[in-house]
């Protein structure tokens, strides 16, 4: 939509602002609806996208002019609806989701080209061996910086400069930064491994959804194992022969190792990448590339859905059952719904793909919203692991010990035949809680209602939700007593304390976030790590849930679950769900390559129906009597779910305001508040907390009662709230 000189705009800044603003375009600006623009607002200036023409009649002397346009192919008005159906949804303010698009404000600002030289073909008076090795450098590049040329060939700067001035060499720019490259489809095409007829019939029915450019979700629904990335990889292919750019969404940054492992052998290229551990410059670089509509394949984790995009014809949601996909802080979304979204807007298919769909996905399966495409076997033959139950209450670990003898047995007779083994616990540090044998004294965090988790390997005491640590005290800070301080309860140093003294020789690893971050250098760090392990590198590996998202440990026979009722008691609406599928992942960590898998899970529940689906290998018949439970409870898929959380710096403070709200609740014949209550953390990184939930049936104007209801409330003080739309976690 072109704009007439000295038309009135609506320009959305990225901010928590309710709505859009009016702006003049001088006389000698031409701007579209898409452009990024400079304005003023109030005493600053600051970025954003021109939104439309203004509605109504306005009176242009009251507005303030556009400041600047930049250079950059304008926002789509796919990307743009994107943008307002996802505020809208989720009860965000636009600007606000806009944000999520703008992170890299350095990315609107064209890079400066870089100087570089090439060989001219013009032979200097004198040639020495220094003067040839600086020309051969130039010959066989696309060119060079001056100090890049005099490193590859080992010369000084001087030696570059006297062939500049002898003509040799020639001035050259290039873009400001490097272009992804192509893909090259004559390798990905005959690289390919010999698919099953399961897969073959998968790939096929998904390229040719792709071909179609038609929108619909299809869930590629495989066993542990069963090759889907190779399955999607042929509806890749087809998206590109059609001139389609592709974006593969994966829960958690320490997936892209094997990912672009895998990718890059089949392809012949690394596709790009987007996820909180890249540094300025490829975040830069990369919005730009995606901007300008250059980069065919990008791998990222939820933030990517929100990039410039033009052209996509295929989404891939890896592992969409997964808890990573949704953003709890900020503006509060699930990545794997609003991929469905953005698939639609953009009339492209979108795969999701899961060992363990969540029971959102099996409903839509089963009810033919979503297409299947099953896979019920692993790949090359493999066996899916053996699953066995070992009931605590009769064969107890040691005393003082927390790892009982069948699995110790059983790692030891791995380590003997040359193969991994695997101890998987969903605890982080050494213990969750440390007290005072003296007086009792249990360490809490100062911030928040939880304990304090002592972190061994580090000798300090941390809380995993606001962020706080302390060094572990060599006294009681309480009653001032020395060596009485007892760890309570295990995490995954502890276990691994505890492996080692029954296999002092054997090469020990530790996967969770805290010892793939910083101390192995961050995402690169993290891929270096896994890839190692992948390779061999370890006999035991001791993990939290990092390990049980999609890694592929060839050498990997054994899986010993070392709690796994941890998380089946909290009265979580989703706890059974996500108990079955981070089991169920875990244990197809084992026997993918040659060995036959076992895995073996410590609990003091053997009966529970989640641990009795697992040996069973009865995922559907579990899914199916969760589903019921569900119906007859009306909770999602069956109903819809909202929460509110209000805080405030003083308990006082938000529990008499939500007093006040609860006397506000508009009457609605299908939707029920529940609340307020304490949130189940009711005091947050020192806020205190208070929660209503909100519940209604399928079809219920969800929304529309929320925003009727907060029309007649106004924060003030402290006072913070949030709106949670179909909420994953009830923290």
């Amino acid at each position: 939509m072109s704009v007439a000189p000295m038309s009135i705009i609506r320009v959305l800044v990225p901010l928590a602002l309710p709505k859009a603003y009016d702006y003049r375009v001088p006389p000698d600006m031409s701007l579209a609806a898409g452009d990024f623009v400079r304005v003023p607002l109030g005493t600053r200036r600051v970025t954003g996208v021109v939104w439309g023409a203004a509605v109504g009649n306005l009176a242009p002397t009251k507005l303030k002019d556009v400041i600047e346009k930049y250079e950059v192919p304008p926002l789509s008005e796919e990307m743009r609806d994107f943008i307002d159906w996802v505020a809208n949804y989720v009860m965000a303010p636009p600007g606000l989701v806009l944000r999520q698009t703008m992170r890299v404000p350095a990315a609107l600002e064209a890079a400066k080209p870089l100087m570089t030289y090439r060989a001219t073909g013009d032979e200097p008076a004198r040639i020495t061996p220094a003067r040839t090795r600086v020309l051969q450098a130039a010959r066989a590049s696309s060119g060079l910086t001056a100090a890049d040329l005099a490193r590859h060939a080992e010369v000084s700067a001087g030696v570059v400069r006297g062939l500049i001035k002898a003509g040799a060499l020639g001035l050259h720019e290039l873009p400001g930064h490097k272009p992804f490259p192509p893909p090259d489809m004559e390798t990905a095409k005959a690289t390919g491994p010999q698919l099953s007829t399961e897969q073959a019939d998968a790939a096929t029915a998904l390229g040719q959804a792709v071909r179609a450019t038609q929108f619909g979700v299809h869930v590629l629904d495989g066993v542990t194992g069963s090759g889907k990335t190779e399955v999607y990889f042929e509806a890749i292919i087809a998206g590109l022969e059609s001139g389609k750019n592709i974006l593969i969404l994966l829960p958690e940054i320490s997936l892209t190792a094997q990912i672009l492992h895998r990718f890059e052998a089949r392809f012949g290229y690394a596709p790009a990448l987007w996820h909180s551990g890249l540094g300025a410059s490829e975040r830069r670089r990369t919005w730009r590339e995606v901007a300008e509509n250059r980069v065919r394949v990008l791998v990222g984790a939820r933030s990517a859905l929100f990039l410039p995009w033009h052209d996509l014809g295929l989404i891939v949601v890896d592992e969409e059952h997964d808890g990573g996909y949704k953003q709890e802080d900020g503006v509060v979304y699930n990545a794997r719904d609003m991929a469905v979204v953005r698939a639609r807007l953009a009339a492209c298919p979108i795969i999701l793909a899961s060992a363990t769909p969540s029971l959102e996905t099996f409903v839509n399966m089963r009810e033919q919203r979503y297409m299947e495409h099953r896979l019920t076997a692993r790949h090359g033959g493999a066996e899916l692991p053996d699953i066995q139950l070992v009931d605590m209450r009769l064969s107890p670990p040691p005393r003082g010990k927390w790892l009982v003898p069948e699995i110790i047995e059983a790692v030891g007779v791995a380590i003997g035949r040359g193969e991994q083994s695997m101890l998987f616990l969903n605890r982080r540090g050494y213990a969750p809680l440390t007290l005072c044998r003296a007086c009792g004294h249990r360490y809490a965090c100062s911030n928040c209602d939880t304990w304090m988790v002592e972190h061994r390997f580090d000798k300090r005491l941390q809380c995993h939700h606001c962020g706080q640590n302390v060094p572990v005290p060599n006294v009681c800070t309480s009653c001032g007593e020395a060596d009485q301080l007892v760890a309570c309860g295990p995490g995954v140093e502890r276990i691994t304390e505890e492996i080692a003294d029954y296999y002092p020789d054997a090469r020990i690893a530790v996967l969770s976030s805290d010892h793939v971050g910083d101390h192995v250098g961050g995402a690169v760090g993290m891929r270096e790590l896994i890839a190692r392990l992948a390779d061999g590198g370890a006999d035991i590996i001791v993990g939290t849930q990092i390990v049980a998202k999609g890694h592929h440990f060839p050498k990997l026979s054994t899986v010993g679950v070392v709690d796994a009722d941890l998380g089946l008691g909290n009265g979580d609406l989703r706890a059974a769900e996500r108990t079955f599928q981070m089991l169920s992942q875990v244990a197809g960590r084992s026997g993918r390559e040659g060995t036959m898998g076992m895995a073996m899970l410590q609990t003091h529940m053997p009966e529970h129906p989640v641990l009795q689906a697992l040996p069973a290998g009865d995922r559907d018949a579990f899914m199916e009597r969760e589903a019921v439970v569900r119906q007859q409870a009306g909770m999602p898929p069956y109903g819809r779910l909202a929460a509110i959380v209000v805080s405030a710096m003083g308990r006082d403070e938000a529990h008499d305001f939500v007093q006040m709200m609860a006397r506000q609740i508009p009457a609605h014949d299908d939707i029920r508040v529940l609340g307020p209550a304490p949130a189940p953390m009711a005091r947050l990184r020192n806020r205190y907390r208070f929660r209503f939930l909100i519940k209604g049936g399928k079809t219920a104007p969800m929304q529309a009662f929320i925003r009727h209801w907060l029309d007649k409330v106004k924060l003030h003080g402290s006072l913070r709230l949030s709106v949670d739309i179909d909420p994953y976690s009830f923290m």
